[in-house]
């Protein structure tokens, strides 16, 4: 009977074990970054589709009343960012065409959108109105308002009502503003070059998606760029836009995706806008009727 040398047992050193461990981490290291893009890639795009699914129920709307939706619902104008008024926003207008009737047969819209009958609704989240992307919470409670009925679902894409920081009112330069019922006969520019919808960042203030606020409606005066949770806070009085009149003060649009943010246009398409975009071209594609030359961007 033969009985195997004890020599011929070898295992792992401490040594080998340490260096095996550190290839591993290495290795995982490196795949980190491109499984992160890769996530964010599928994000981007369900996003797009988001924006895609809402550029097709204004469409649908438009079939049915031979016009696009009002950008917001109220007696009267300029629309100040306050839970104050009627403030039906054009979200409100498209549930039946984003298959959300039971939600639109619910809201008592002449109550207006800030109405205690409307709270069940209004604090109901609506998954393809959130990008992907976005970090927070769907249901906020507005800065100011103590927490309870008052909370708000919030919407990450806004409809553009103009092309420059006004306030919104009724004679606004884009598709969707204060009581508009834009034809696609009074787009002169072409639907191609103009924009109807696009993701806009978070707001402390936001009113939710019920709202006509800038909670739904931005501009395409100025691209916002996302800070790093890092970043220093603005120095007092830098903001001099928001100091004049900071309940009428609107903003722009901007995203969570790396570099940019999607964008819908009134012919249907989507796209990829990057933050680096040409100011004096973001700015044309937000009038309807400049009668100015938008080159490819």
């Amino acid at each position: 009977m033969f009985r195997r040398n004890a020599a011929t047992w070898r295992g792992f050193t401490l040594v080998e074990l340490l260096v095996v461990i550190a290839i591993i981490g290495i290795l995982v290291a490196l795949l980190l970054p491109a499984i992160q893009a890769a996530r964010e890639a599928a994000r981007r795009t369900s996003c797009l589709n988001n924006l895609m699914q809402i550029g097709l129920a204004a469409h649908h709307y438009e079939f049915n009343h031979e016009s696009l939706p009002p950008g917001v619902i109220d007696s009267k104008g300029p629309i100040r960012n306050e839970a104050q008024g009627q403030h039906i926003s054009w979200l409100v207008t498209l549930l039946p065409f984003l298959e959300e009737r039971v939600m639109y047969r619910k809201i008592d819209q002449a109550a207006g959108a800030y109405a205690a009958a409307n709270a069940p609704v209004r604090s109901t989240p609506i998954s393809i109105a959130i990008c992907p992307s976005y970090p927070g919470e769907e249901t906020i409670t507005p800065e100011g308002v103590e927490p309870g009925e008052k909370s708000v679902a919030v919407t990450t894409y806004a409809g553009c009502y103009n092309d420059l920081e006004e306030p919104i009112d009724d004679n606004n330069h884009g598709l969707l503003f204060l009581n508009s019922h834009v034809r696609f006969d009074e787009i002169y520019d072409g639907s191609t070059h103009t924009l109807l919808f696009a993701e806009k960042l978070e707001d402390l203030e936001d009113l939710g998606w019920m709202s006509g606020t800038r909670a739904t409606l931005r501009n395409t005066n100025k691209i916002e760029i996302r800070q790093p949770e890092f970043a220093a806070p603005p120095a007092e009085g830098e903001d001099d836009s928001k100091d004049v009149a900071k309940s009428l003060f609107v903003g722009g649009f901007g995203g969570y995706h790396p570099g940019g943010f999607n964008t819908a246009f009134a012919d249907g398409s989507t796209r990829f806008t990057t933050e680096t975009v040409d100011p004096v071209m973001w700015r044309r594609v937000g009038n309807r009727a400049d009668g100015e030359i938008v080159k490819d961007f």
